[in-house]
């Protein structure tokens, strides 16, 4: 078993740590919060995670996951160091690299013995480089036998414990082949597909897997608008594209948009690496641009309904994390909606089942946020489904009808059945469903 360190306790770090102490390793959480770190010794999670809570404790009481704010402890003894760390978007789209510079600069300053950074933050592609490149620059003269390896991360918020347990590949980029050997080590107890490659590849690897989905949620949200214009019914024309073997049918599901941490920094971050390089990202920049638009189009039919006047007009929002299973409202699709009703005049009330904490530190304060979805519906004007939660999937809809002044639903997620609510007298309308279409 190994000794390691995650550096960041956010949603890549806490989950990395405790998976890697789930499978017998001795691993310390880092992180220079020092709140975050003393509401994990007492147990309370910084994120929602669905059996994060449970593995967490499960390490913690068995010894193997630690926690510290102190580099010169944590690092001591150390064979491996993982940084997760965030990388957010920077005024042009480009990645901001300054928390990882601080944490390499902090291990530059304490660590001692021989060690593996991993790199397990998103990054642009050369960045290995540049922390070999900072670790000599930093060493303070000492002289130490290190190596680099990035491995990238690919965890789905909401799913993450299982997306490390099971996951569809593992990425090792290094220019040191005995480094690739014991990361490979590490995970060989999920025994999944490794794929071993230069540090550049599996950089890129990242950030082409995370445009490649946002594109087909982008291409199909697209072909969603055009659906509703021709009468054609978006379901039925992913479900006939994806059981082609060459498309499949993942991230075919029309809605209101992506958002989040990664999808929205990663696409953009893409396209200022192309651009940085002389290329010209066109197909980066319209996926970006139809993920913008495509979150409007709700305020865009509502402004339809009500003959372009939204003022005083009650809309009940369902959902604000940016996807199920999950308290992230990061470039959350619910978030901007609502903004943009608030400036037409609308009163907003909303309900989300576990992002209720992270909506009051961002949405403007004349929204109203309410304790379950019948309470958002009281005398609303329309209904706008934003998050595609189980919980709304089974809304009592004879109960909804006696609340609502009007019965009038938008399904940014398409998870009900039009038939169903029309025959209850509601005016149904979906995403890219031409029947039901304004």
């Amino acid at each position: 078993m190994k000794k390691i360190t995650v550096i960041g306790t956010g949603y890549v770090g806490l989950v990395t740590g405790a998976c890697f102490a789930d499978l017998g390793n001795f691993v310390t959480c880092l992180d220079i919060n020092k709140k975050r770190i003393d509401d994990l010794h007492n147990g309370v999670m910084p994120i929602y995670e669905p059996g994060l809570d449970q593995i967490v404790e499960r390490s913690y009481k068995a010894g193997r996951l630690k926690f510290s704010t102190d580099y010169a402890e944590a690092l001591k003894d150390v064979e491996i160091i993982f940084i997760a760390v965030g990388t957010p978007s920077g005024e042009n789209g480009e990645a901001d690299l300054s928390y990882v510079e601080a944490a390499v600069q902090s291990i530059a300053e304490v660590i001692e013995g021989p060690f593996i950074i991993v790199d397990k933050s998103t990054v642009p592609v050369g960045t290995g480089d540049w922390i070999d490149g900072m670790l000599q620059n930093h060493a303070n003269g000492k002289t130490f036998d290190f190596s680099v390896v990035s491995n990238p991360e690919f965890l789905r918020e909401g799913s993450a414990i299982g997306d490390f347990m099971r996951p569809d590949r593992v990425v090792l980029g290094s220019k040191n082949p005995n480094a690739i050997a014991a990361i490979e080590e590490l995970y060989a107890p999920l025994r999944c597909p490794i794929v071993k490659t230069d540090i550049r590849t599996a950089e890129m690897i990242k950030y082409a897997s995370n445009a490649f989905l946002a594109t087909k949620i982008s291409f199909i949200n697209e072909i969603a608008n055009i659906c509703e214009k021709v009468g054609a019914d978006v379901i039925d024309v992913a479900k006939g594209m994806g059981l082609d073997n060459r498309i499949g049918p993942k991230f075919l599901n029309a809605g209101i948009g992506w958002g989040g941490s990664c999808f929205p920094k990663d696409v953009k971050a893409l396209a200022h690496i192309a651009r940085e390089y002389g290329t010209q990202p066109q197909l980066l920049e319209a996926v970006i641009k139809i993920n913008q638009t495509q979150r409007m189009r709700i305020v865009e039919k509502l402004e339809l309904i009500f003959d372009g006047d939204l003022n005083g007009k009650k809309i009940g929002v369902l959902g604000l994390a940016f996807k199920a299973d999950t308290d992230d409202m990061r470039e959350s699709p619910a978030a901007d909606i609502i903004g943009a009703l608030v400036k037409k005049g609308a009163v907003v009330r909303s309900y989300d089942p576990e992002a209720m904490d992270q909506a009051r530190k961002i949405l403007p304060d004349a929204v109203r946020l309410c304790e379950n979805p019948y309470q958002a519906l009281e005398d609303a004007d329309a209904l706008v489904l934003a998050t595609e939660w189980n919980e709304f999937k089974q809304l009592d809809f004879k109960k909804v009808s006696k609340l609502m002044a009007r019965k009038i639903v938008i399904d940014g997620r398409n998870i009900w059945d039009p038939e169903f609510l029309t025959g209850l007298g509601y005016r149904y309308y979906g995403v890219g469903l031409g029947k039901y279409a304004i």
